[in-house]
């Protein structure tokens, strides 16, 4: 906004700077330095009227400051306007100069302006602060001159501010200089636009001309996949001309092989009623022979039965001739023993002893057998039926249950754990349970492969594990793999 004068003179205060002039004297400075001579002044700030011999003329109307001339005087005043004294402050800024800096410029900017534009004596205390603070810059407009170095923003507020001879011509020069470098900031801007639409059209046509490649690559392709289609369509109605050809013949000699089949059926009924009269002579001859293989029979039980008793004596004269004693261990309990420092072995023409059966049933039916060896899948066992418990909690309930069993069959029974070393602090084994925990570097699924690989060949091997790998590998070796449902059911059972 423009900073205008009043154009009444009742809104005027005295200047005593004009006072001064009149009487020819010097002017005190408001500030309190040296006094101000008329001499100091600028004449551009005394009224034509109050020269000796000026005809009388109206006021010359304020000049249109550029948008940052205004601001620089709003800007210098707000900075002064705390350093005058409380009295010399007017009235409408004293609220104004008790601002923050930072605000002082920004909500004072109308009232300052109006007080600039209609004090002259207060834009004359400002004026005179703000030459005092610009030194060499200050004293070159007052003299009515502007360095070229300078800013011309700088130098139109200081004309503004002091009005020496030619101020309006400074404020005009630099409303030039800012609207020529407006005008040079657009043209810029404007150029550096164009640069980049330049740019981005090069850039348009560099990725139209790619993806036009890749069009015609395309195409081509198509083109290419088209003709290939077309091939195979060709290929595909001569191959259905040919079935169709072909099933023609099938169908015409489908037709005779009925006739054929038909014809077939008749020879084999008439040869069906011819078996079963021999059948029947066949039964008939076959009751004669029962008769005669039963006394047969009995004869030959006999003969087995002294062969039998005979075969027992000798044996016990053998065991007593080569005075073999009752073993006291078995071959688990040689693995048991070794398998901490031998490394497992694969075993030569091992023969399939049993094949894998879902039905839980099937666990008494094993261990019913005659001197049958029961080898548990600890973990695999119990994390199964009751994985909730502690790892202690889940061995010892598993190992009791096992104990049960093993009092009711008599069978060999043998349970192992993954373990690196043996854990310390478990109850004693029930009686006919051998406990057994893998060796660092081992896994509880080889340490049963090695219990099955070394039972002799012939005797009933039952793995119970959960696990496909385990079932595959003892079931090689001739074992009989269950899964651990099996047990659980037959632990709850008991």
């Amino acid at each position: 906004m423009p900073l205008t004068e009043p154009p009444d003179d009742h809104l005027r205060q005295e200047d005593p700077v004009d006072a001064a002039r009149e009487t020819g004297g010097g002017v005190p400075d408001v500030l309190g330095g040296p006094e101000v001579t008329a001499a100091d002044v600028p004449e551009a700030d005394v009224p034509e009227a109050d020269v000796p011999g000026a005809e009388a003329s109206a006021p010359e109307p304020e000049p249109v400051l550029p948008e940052p001339v205004r601001q620089r005087i709003v800007a210098l005043t707000a900075a002064v306007l705390p350093g005058l004294p409380a009295d010399e402050v007017p009235v409408p800024l004293r609220r104004v100069a008790k601002f923050a800096p930072n605000r002082r410029a920004r909500l004072g900017a109308p009232a300052i302006a109006a007080q600039l534009t209609g004090d002259p004596l207060f834009r004359q205390r400002i004026t005179a602060r703000v030459l005092a603070d610009t030194g060499d810059l200050g004293a070159a407009v007052l003299e009515g001159t502007a360095p070229a170095a300078a800013d011309p923003v700088e130098v139109a507020a200081l004309a503004y501010l002091a009005r020496p001879r030619g101020w309006r011509d400074l404020i005009e020069a630099s409303g030039a200089a800012v609207r020529a470098e407006a005008d040079s900031a657009v043209v810029a801007e404007l150029v550096r636009e164009a640069e980049q639409r330049a740019t981005r059209a090069e850039h348009d046509r560099a990725v139209a001309r790619v993806e036009a490649e890749k069009l015609r690559d395309e195409l081509a392709r198509v083109r290419e996949e088209l003709g290939q289609l077309r091939e195979e369509s060709r290929q595909l109605h001569r191959s259905l001309r040919e079935t169709q050809a072909r099933e023609r013949k099938a169908t015409e000699l489908l037709a005779t092989e009925r006739g054929r089949a038909a014809r077939a059926t008749a020879d084999a009924d008439a040869e069906l009623r011819r078996v079963r009269a021999r059948l029947a002579e066949a039964e008939a001859a076959a009751g004669v022979a029962r008769a005669s293989a039963k006394e047969a029979r009995s004869v030959d039980d006999a003969r087995l039965w002294l062969l039998l008793e005979t075969i027992g004596q000798a044996a016990v004269g053998l065991r007593r001739e080569l005075a073999l004693d009752p073993v006291d261990k078995l071959p688990a309990d040689f693995v048991a023993d070794a398998f901490a420092d031998q490394s497992g072995t694969t075993a030569a023409g091992t023969a399939a002893r049993a094949r894998d059966t879902d039905d839980p049933a099937r666990l008494d039916q094993l261990l019913a057998l005659p001197r049958a060896h029961l080898v548990v899948d600890g973990y695999n066992v119990t994390k199964r039926g009751f994985g909730e418990m502690s790892l202690e909690q889940q061995r010892k309930r598993l190992i009791t249950g096992l104990g049960g069993i093993a009092a009711q069959t008599g069978d060999e029974v043998t349970v192992v754990f993954d373990g690196a070393e043996r854990m310390h602090g478990l109850p004693p084994s029930p009686r006919g349970v051998r406990v057994l925990f893998s060796r660092k570097g081992e896994t509880a699924d080889e340490l049963i492969r090695r219990l099955v690989r070394a039972e002799p060949s012939g005797r009933p091997v039952v793995v119970v594990s959960s696990d496909r790998e385990v079932a595959d590998g003892v079931r090689r070796h001739g074992a009989y793999p269950l899964g651990a449902d099996s047990l659980l059911r037959r632990l709850a059972r008991s």
